[in-house]
């Protein structure tokens, strides 16, 4: 059984060596590749003002935030819940470098870039020269998108473990399993067991079939 973590951001922009801040962070459980019902989630006080261009992208203003605790007062919990596992994010380095930063600040260090797992070259790699933001993937693997007005952290990586399921062959797994588990099932029903199945052939169907192999070259059916 392994462990990974998917989680997004949301910043007040999009340079955190020059002054932006987180102000959201979520995170969700996978259990090989597939979500549980474990999750993380804080929406933060940046310590600084939400620029108007921001709010426009991910909805939160300035009094969402008011009140809320600092990067500092979660990151115990955060780094918990992250523990030692791979941490999945779409276009991962923009998030990595962000919350590295916060980390920085408060004297913790970064994360590991060697966890990383970018869902955004994942999808590159499968879908080359094609549109794979977010919303493009969703729309291509019919992932439904009605709730998603804005960015939100939570929301997205809900939506990112959907879309990550498909980028890893999840659900394909998944069948397999089960496939692998009935052929299991069946080697303890042994063939003395089972019950004989009389199939009987109407005098119309002997006559289709017949019919359809005089129209045949050569048929194999007819040969001694």
């Amino acid at each position: 059984m392994s462990r990974s973590v998917l989680f997004d951001t949301e910043t007040t922009g999009f340079e955190p060596l020059t002054g932006d801040r987180v102000i959201e962070i979520a995170a969700i459980e996978l259990i090989n590749d597939l979500p549980t019902e474990k999750q993380f989630y804080a929406l933060l006080d940046p310590e600084r003002d939400i620029p108007s261009d921001s709010t426009r992208v991910h909805g939160i203003t300035n009094a969402h935030v008011e009140g809320k605790p600092k990067f500092a007062d979660v990151a115990d919990q955060m780094l918990e819940f992250f523990g030692d596992s791979p941490l999945v994010a779409h276009n991962a380095p923009f998030d990595f470098a962000f919350i590295s930063a916060e980390l920085e600040r408060i004297g913790r260090k970064k994360l590991d870039k060697a966890l990383m797992i970018d869902t955004l070259v994942l999808a590159k790699q499968r879908f080359p020269g094609m549109p794979n933001s977010l919303d493009a993937l969703c729309r291509r693997f019919e992932i439904d998108l009605s709730a998603r007005t804005t960015h939100n952290a939570l929301l997205d990586c809900k939506l990112l473990a959907e879309v990550y399921v498909e980028l890893t062959g999840g659900r394909q797994r998944g069948l397999v399993l089960e496939t692998e588990q009935g052929l299991a099932f069946a080697q303890y029903d042994a063939p003395e067991t089972r019950t004989p199945r009389l199939v009987v052939v109407s005098e119309e169907q002997l006559a289709a079939h017949a019919e359809f192999i005089g129209k045949l070259k050569e048929p194999v059916w007819l040969k001694e």
